[in-house]
């Protein structure tokens, strides 16, 4: 996966090799293998050591186009997916020219990971409405416009393609 660090010009590309049962994880960062001895995993919290360095990770903001995290108490903010970004506001561009209608439609193809509302749920426009995973990545389905969830059209689980009604918005 790529990121960019805010301020920083510069793209780092991380990827898993492997883990091994005994927390030591084998990772390449800009195509330079490193391990990493995994101490603690919490919910959003991570505590490793690499480079005989400790280091804990705590996860504040976890979006499709990006994710705020402490390290070490520095807060640090990385864009994910930079051009994943790009087409996604392209998309929701494209969406928004009928934003007067009530159909609040899937981005992307995906399964459906939670359902962030329920029917008869007043929201607010930019209000998450569904997580969907795609290629191993969660997005939030945001609302276009305020009003009352009428109808939930999928479920928890089920697949999605793009375009597909997620919800009827009142």
């Amino acid at each position: 996966m790529e990121y960019k660090i805010e301020k920083i010009n510069q793209f780092i590309s991380g990827t898993l090799i492997t883990s091994k049962h005994d927390g030591t994880v084998f990772v390449s960062i800009n195509g330079n293998e490193r391990s990493l001895k995994v101490i603690m995993v919490d919910g959003n919290e991570l505590e490793f050591i690499l480079d005989n360095k400790f280091y804990n990770v705590k996860i504040i903001e976890s979006l499709s186009s990006h994710v705020r995290l402490t390290i070490n108490g520095q807060q640090v903010s990385l864009k994910k997916h930079s051009k994943l970004a790009d087409i996604l506001g392209r998309s929701l561009s494209q969406s928004e020219k009928g934003s007067g209608e009530n159909r609040l439609s899937s981005q992307i193809p995906g399964r459906v990971v939670s359902m962030m509302v329920k029917e008869g749920t007043e929201i607010k426009k930019g209000d998450s409405i569904a997580i969907l995973e795609s290629m191993k990545m969660q997005i939030a389905v945001k609302a276009h416009k305020d009003g009352t969830i009428k109808e939930i059209k999928v479920k928890e689980g089920s697949t999605v393609s793009r375009n597909d009604v997620i919800a009827i918005i009142e």
